[in-house]
């Protein structure tokens, strides 16, 4: 499996009587899509999977699964649970639900900070009896488990692990290591946002990043002119979306997305489920400024 270019994890729309609006959802997914995503993430962080029943998530899978197969996006999902064996249990039961193409998106182990040989071995151990190949969700600001570009290139050695989200924070010695001696089919893909050209540059696959629902086509060319070559419009773009980027984190994710989807009517409310809140009225202001400024409507004038 080759993992390249712009995965948008998708918001999970709730309707005004709280349910979730998969009408919306089917609408958001295939306008992503069609505007140059190479795929979906379906329950991952963005889309409020711990706040879903597990009908409802179900139900987003199934739109998800069956807009990438329609578009021919690539799907990534979300699985979880607090150890291996819950974990294993939930990639069983997504193997039976998306096509074999599809991929999974695993959180290094939470909270209990197993160190750096206990995630190897639970990776490991996954890798062996999941129906999907793993993309590992590198975290440590949320799991509190760091893990070393030399732990990172241990996990890209286990058959049936094709990639990393790759979310520190920011642009550390780890990333330029880990991208340095990334092995081939081992896809490197940024969680954050803002250092989406940075990574690029350094020879990252493409990344998966909640901005990118906003300005997709805008992502998506930044991508193509890293690839191309084109450094002067990759690093103008580059600082644009980087904003964008500072605008939707100017409160909880998924809080400013949502906000700004209801503004341009493309989701019915901009609800988010306890114990997150809504964005205030500033926060989705600034960030609908940049995403309907005209670099961002029309691409960068190069």
């Amino acid at each position: 499996m080759e993992l390249k270019g712009i995965h948008v994890p998708l918001v999970t729309p709730f309707a005004e009587d709280g349910s979730v609006a998969l009408d919306a959802l089917d609408r958001l997914a295939r306008s992503v899509l069609d505007d140059g995503a190479a795929g979906l993430v379906a329950l991952g962080t963005t889309g409020e999977p711990a706040a879903l029943s597990a009908p409802e998530r179900q139900a987003v899978v199934e739109v998800c699964a069956a807009a990438c197969a329609e578009r021919g996006g690539q799907l990534v999902v979300g699985a979880h649970g607090g150890d291996t064996r819950s974990v294993g249990e939930a990639l069983a039961v997504l193997g039976k639900q998306v096509p074999q193409a599809a991929a999974a998106l695993v959180t290094v182990p939470a909270f209990l900070r197993p160190g750096e040989a206990g995630t190897v071995e639970h990776f490991r151990r996954l890798a062996e009896v999941s129906p999907l190949p793993l993309v590992v969700y590198h975290i440590p600001y949320r799991t509190g488990q760091a893990l070393s570009a030399a732990a990172l290139l241990r996990l890209a050695a286990v058959p049936g692990v094709v990639g990393v989200k790759y979310a520190t924070g920011g642009l550390d010695q780890d990333a330029v290591e880990l991208l340095a001696a990334a092995p081939a089919g081992f896809a490197v893909l940024t969680g954050e946002d803002a250092f989406l050209s940075p990574m690029l540059a350094l020879g990252a696959a493409g990344g998966i990043l909640a901005s990118a629902q906003l300005a997709t086509a805008r992502f998506a060319e930044l991508a193509a002119a890293w690839e191309d070559g084109d450094v002067p419009r990759a690093r103008a773009l580059g600082h644009r979306l980087a904003a964008l980027a500072g605008a939707v984190f100017a409160a909880p994710n998924p809080a400013v997305v949502k906000g700004v989807l209801h503004a341009q009517g493309r989701i019915p409310t901009p609800d988010v489920r306890l114990p997150l809140l809504p964005a205030g009225a500033a926060e989705v202001a600034a960030a609908l400024d940049l995403v309907t400024g005209p670099e961002f409507a029309s691409g960068l004038d190069h």
